[in-house]
């Protein structure tokens, strides 16, 4: 519900900076388009998506989308059509006033009121000439919302104030032009005139304001009901800067921890962390029987130093940037990937890897990076992906528009996009579905980029801050964006890798999605994010280092189980997150249990799912289980999705069935062995599970055994069958 608005009203806002609400100057202050009107038609929506602001307009009428234009946006408004939407010697009468007050018939509805603020304001305009803003106004500087955060009990509300500050220091309430929105519309809704309004369950959420491209967010926390004593989380065992500021967000919404985790459970949830695969039953016996302090860091020690290591994160990676190896030849591809899987062995630092991707030069058939220049021929194609993955800054849509919810405007991609116009090629170039031949990335001597719209030759020139790009003929534009990228100020650089991994780890990101860092999308806590990036950046990008100190924390080791205080909680960290295992780490296991390895095309014999090179390899496995589709453009983001049919392939696929029952696998070694049925049962927990049974589990197990006329082998493979049928298989805990 929209506040009245009170002409003439002064405000005192910061250091005795006085604020005027927007729509009450005087008779002598001209209303100007850009800081008067362009703000009215955004709020009132007139230039939404579903509006006049989509890509072909509406009715023959278009607008830029949010007022990404205002130079556009004035021709259309003033020129096209002959004009005819305004009438500057009756204002009244114009069309746009008819139309927006719906006295004549008009798609989008009522969208001002008849003699209301926004109509008057912009029926000044029209008898004013409608001009256009004076170049030397004031620019719009920043915007701010108050407060900037606020906790409620269920049901509170109250009203935020959107605050514009200019060049010359002038201030002005624009809460009526702002438009809002909620990240969490559930827990915490916001009307359009600015009141924020808690729904009836704890929660948490960021309340976006913006206001002429620029944005503003307010936290809006709503705690649990209750104390929780001071002496509970003083309890909670700290081991690094991680566990200190994700408990004081715990107290700041009421909520707390769930217990640690057993060994057992932390020996099983680090295996397929770093490397993909599960404990043996040896690892888990040697683990689970060590009394020493210090057991849980060695093993994460140990493991990061284990070949398995580098192809399960460099798998993670090759979803990011693997090509069609049909598209780009599948050498070219075969390089990329064994590049990739060299750089986690040799633990490359980060930022070096980035470097080398960025500025990769040289023939596909010895340089790796080089192939993601095949694929991607284009300035506008790369530098999306550039942005996305380095960055966590995703400019795709600003290809065509202002980005809707973030401040990076056309102008700004195809800047960025100019590093990449230098990019030449020698060879035959791509010949799909084949592409076999090589190709060579080298710096052109020259390469431009131009303006859509304007038609205006574009530099090179960073998303913000500076980028010295030689004016030299012989010099890669893209150094100089390697080195803007990977510099220490450049925070997002660190914070997008320090979140991806962070979400690998935990379950879900800091922000979520990984890689969609920005004002509308806020993390779930900031200061750890920040403080895991400075430490990843302060430690060399050694990606080592930032696993092994997620994993020494005392919140990497919680228990999954769910407390009163912590059930609904899915963005704190209060509890670990169950997830699905990914495809490849899913075969493996079945492999590693049952002691039969998989065989795949174009791969040495025995070769681990987690080792494939891409995925045009059959699998029908990794297919249900969710690898990326190969017909899809990179970046690829795994689903962690369940699915019936993968419980389904799990029950009677024949390939499982076919590891179960091989006269050569772990199932008729136990059947045949001289091992007691409680000796084989806890063989298959170890694993299935790196656990021992507990009573009541081996119990049942071993009742397999005692079934009348049921065979020994029969009995054993009933059991592997069942447990790697079960959740606890298919989750890492």
């Amino acid at each position: 519900m929209m506040r009245p608005a009170i002409l003439g009203l002064v405000m005192i806002v910061g250091a005795g900076c006085p604020a005027r609400e927007a729509g009450a100057a005087g008779p002598a202050a001209p209303v100007t388009f850009e800081r008067h009107v362009e703000p009215i038609l955004t709020r009132a929506g007139c230039n939404s998506g579903p509006c006049h602001g989509k890509a072909s307009g509406q009715n023959g009428f278009k607008l830029s989308l949010q007022g990404f234009d205002p130079a556009f946006d004035h021709v259309a408004l003033t020129r096209e059509a002959g004009g005819r939407r305004i009438l500057r010697s009756t204002p009244e009468g114009s069309l746009l006033l008819r139309k927006a007050t719906a006295e004549l018939p008009h798609g989008g509805g009522r969208r001002l009121e008849p003699g209301g603020p926004f109509y008057e304001t912009i029926r000044r305009w029209i008898a004013e000439g409608s001009p256009r803003t004076p170049p030397e106004a004031p620019k719009l500087a920043r915007i701010g919302v108050e407060p900037g955060e606020r906790a409620l009990k269920p049901g509170e509300s109250f009203d935020l104030r959107v605050i514009a500050r200019y060049s010359d220091g002038s201030a002005e309430d624009v809460t009526r032009l702002a438009t809002f929105a909620s990240s969490e519309a559930t827990a915490v809704a916001v009307e359009p005139g600015g009141r924020v309004r808690a729904g009836k369950l704890a929660g948490e959420a960021t309340i976006s304001a913006r206001y002429e491209g620029l944005f503003a967010n307010c936290d809006v926390a709503i705690p649990l009901a209750g104390e929780v004593p001071a002496a509970e989380y003083e309890a909670f065992p700290r081991s690094n800067f991680i566990d200190d500021l994700v408990l004081a967000k715990w107290k700041k919404l009421g909520l707390t921890p769930s217990a640690l985790a057993g060994d057992a459970t932390f020996l099983r949830r680090a295996h397929l962390d770093v490397i993909g695969r599960l404990p043996t039953p040896d690892e888990a016996r040697a683990f689970l029987s060590d009394p020493s302090p210090d057991r849980r860091a060695r093993l994460v020690d140990g493991l990061l130093e284990r070949p398995e290591y580098a192809d399960h994160w460099a798998t993670k990676w090759m979803d990011l940037l693997r090509p069609n190896p049909y598209r780009v030849g599948i050498k070219a591809v075969f390089n990329l990937d064994g590049w990739i899987r060299d750089a986690f062995r040799k633990n490359l630092p980060y930022d070096e890897f980035v470097r080398r991707i960025v500025t990769a030069q040289g023939s596909s058939f010895e340089q790796g990076p080089g192939t993601i220049f095949r694929d991607r021929r284009e300035p506008i194609e790369i530098a999306p992906v550039v942005s996305q993955l380095f960055l966590g800054i995703r400019l795709e849509c600003a290809k065509c528009h202002h980005h809707p919810f973030e401040s990076w405007g056309q102008e700004q991609f195809y800047e960025f996009a100019a590093f990449f116009t230098r990019v030449g090629r020698k060879g035959t170039g791509l010949s799909p579905p084949i592409s076999g031949s090589e190709e060579i990335v080298f710096t052109a001597k020259s390469g431009e980029i131009r303006h859509p719209l304007t038609n205006a030759v574009l530099p090179p020139k960073p998303l913000f801050g500076e980028a010295k790009v030689p004016d030299d003929p012989e010099a890669d534009p893209r150094e100089a964006l390697a080195r803007w990228m990977t510099a220490p100020g450049n925070r997002y650089f660190a914070r997008v890798m320090a979140n991806r991994v962070w979400g690998d780890l935990m379950g879900v990101g800091i922000v979520d999605p990984v890689d969609d860092i920005r004002a509308t999308n806020p993390p779930s806590n900031g200061p750890l994010l920040d403080a895991l990036a400075d430490d990843f950046r302060d430690h060399g990008y050694d990606l080592k280092h930032l696993i092994r100190t997620i994993m020494a924390s005392t919140v990497y080791r919680l228990s999954s189980e769910p407390n009163a205080r912590n059930v609904a909680d899915l963005r704190n960290y209060s509890r670990h997150y169950r997830q699905r295992l990914r495809a490849e780490t899913l075969l493996d296991a079945v492999a590693d249990v049952t002691g039969v390895p998989d065989s795949f095309a174009a791969s040495p014999p025995r070769s681990r799912a987690t080792a494939t090179w891409t995925n045009r390899i059959p699998s029908l496995f990794l297919d249900t289980f969710g690898r990326p589709d190969p017909n899809q453009d990179p970046p690829c983001e795994r689903t962690s999705d369940t699915a019936v049919v993968q419980a389904l392939h799990l029950m009677n696929a024949p390939g499982v069935h076919e590891k179960l029952t091989s006269d050569e696998g772990r199932v008729a070694a136990l059947a045949k062995g001289k091992a007691t049925p409680r000796e084989v049962v806890e063989e298959a927990y170890l694993l299935a599970y790196g656990r021992r049974p507990d009573k009541e589990e081996a119990d049942i197990a071993e009742g397999l055994f005692r079934e009348p006329g049921k065979p020994r082998r029969a009995a054993v493979e009933d059991l592997f069958w069942a447990l790697m049928n079960s959740p606890e298989f298919v989750f890492k805990d």
